[in-house]
């Protein structure tokens, strides 16, 4: 199978994009890469590492532009025809990659998936699906950021395709839907989220009622639907938490030496408790709901976490994420297929 990586997207390119692109092609076989961006920038790179035995699963594709994180999502698709993500996008329109993996600005990769790959049949906005850990499981966060002025549709949208990636990728077999609210009352909440309410019951998912903020850790779900903006909020906000944290831990611990025997004892429960927080581990965010596999790593990807985002596409196409979704809106609406 082949991707396509924006190797000038995030906040450490070509650099960490070329090195994640190596150490993927070394741990999966069964992939190829383009690697899309400025060439001489990419091949020096690439120059850095030993890419013996590989030279034959990737190719480096010129692009001569860059999406800064400044530019406005649609114009860049717009007036930046030939920036990198723009470029990996069209390989994936015109059949030549099976999904494209960014860790570049966000708002450009959804309007550029969105406008050249359009949605899915039956779906009417994209959704970006975030996978967060709990102590006892693993929940997908959906919608993170691609859509902020949700309809009761899209979230209903959302809740079906954030269970079938559950149970398709994460391997949970009926997973359990939850709304994010302010209240687990059925009456609480706003005017989208009492109409997605009753949407929910009759759209064939394992739908659980509302669920609120403290839910998400303590009472999980394996999904979580809520529009664009709160989502986003959410999200930033479990990151920049979990690693605070591990600060004040480490800034407690060192306080005595009694403390950092202590730390020293118990550090294979703080590795493993740290392994299971960083974003690293999860690679990138798959943007559901588009003709074609897209999915959206964090700008300060190190090279481990393109990796694992090139992994979470490889295992979007293995696992036909699209075709199924496709079915399944197909016998829910059949005016969709029509």
């Amino acid at each position: 199978m082949k991707i396509a990586l924006d190797a000038m997207g995030g906040d450490f390119a070509p650099a960490n994009p070329v090195a994640g692109a190596v150490l993927a092609l070394r741990e999966y076989p069964e992939i190829t890469l383009a690697l899309v961006g400025d060439e001489t920038r990419v091949r020096a790179e690439l120059a850095k590492h030993d890419v013996r035995g590989l030279e034959s699963r990737f190719e480096v594709i010129h692009a001569s532009q860059v999406v800064e994180m400044n530019d406005s999502p649609v114009e860049s698709v717009r007036r930046k025809r030939d920036s990198s993500i723009s470029r990996s996008v069209d390989l994936v329109k015109e059949g030549a990659a099976e999904a494209v993996v960014s860790a570049g600005h966000t708002g450009a990769a959804v309007a550029s998936a969105v406008i050249k790959l359009r949605t899915l049949p039956g779906i009417e906005r994209p959704g970006i699906a975030t996978v967060l850990p709990t102590e006892t499981n693993l929940f997908v966060l959906m919608d993170a950021g691609a859509n902020i002025d949700a309809t009761p549709r899209h979230l209903v949208d959302y809740a079906i395709m954030g269970s079938i990636y559950s149970r398709q990728v994460l391997g949970f077999e009926n997973p359990r839907v939850g709304l994010m609210s302010i209240g687990t009352e059925d009456a609480k909440g706003n005017e989208l989220t009492k109409e997605t309410f009753t949407l929910l019951g009759s759209c064939g998912v394992n739908f659980k009622g509302n669920v609120e903020g403290h839910d998400l850790f303590e009472n999980p779900v394996e999904v979580v639907v809520c529009d664009g903006f709160v989502g986003n909020v959410v999200l930033k906000t479990a990151e920049s938490l979990a690693s605070a944290i591990f600060h004040w831990l480490k800034t407690e611990l060192m306080r005595s030496k009694l403390r950092m025997i202590g730390a020293w004892l118990a550090r294979g429960a703080f590795k493993a408790i740290k392994k299971k927080t960083n974003y690293e581990e999860y690679g990138g965010s798959p943007l559901l709901g588009i003709n074609g596999i897209c999915i959206i790593a964090h700008g300060s990807s190190t090279p481990k976490a393109v990796k694992n985002a090139i992994r979470v596409a490889k295992e979007a196409i293995e696992h036909r994420i699209n075709p199924t979704i496709v079915e399944y809106v197909a016998k829910l609406r059949p005016e969709s297929a029509a």
